[in-house]
């Protein structure tokens, strides 16, 4: 992908597993997160944020990953593990701002 991603990149893929390069476990898109806060008219694109569950064990850390959806569609992202309240998974989120 050679330009900015935007949110509707991603809504096709939403609730699809993401492979992470190096990674054993999937994660699941399970949100794509689009600030409604105001934002400085030179900005092109409204922020957005992906949100990930994957499995509690083996946390991903945070860092650059190239990731597959399921369906072949590819993308780089910056993900970072997030304080999950959840006792049965762990949640991540890759922001495009």
């Amino acid at each position: 992908m050679t330009s900015l991603p935007q949110h509707g990149d991603f809504t096709p893929h939403l609730n699809k597993l993401f492979r992470f390069e190096g990674r054993q476990h999937a994660l699941r898109l399970a949100a794509v997160d689009v600030s409604d806060l105001p934002h400085p008219p030179e900005l092109t694109h409204k922020p957005f944020t992906l949100i990930f569950h994957g499995p509690k064990q083996d946390v991903m850390p945070e860092g650059l990953y190239a990731a597959e959806v399921e369906d072949g569609a590819r993308f780089n992202l910056y993900v970072m593990p997030i304080h999950t309240m959840a006792p049965d998974r762990q949640e991540y989120q890759a922001v495009f701002n």
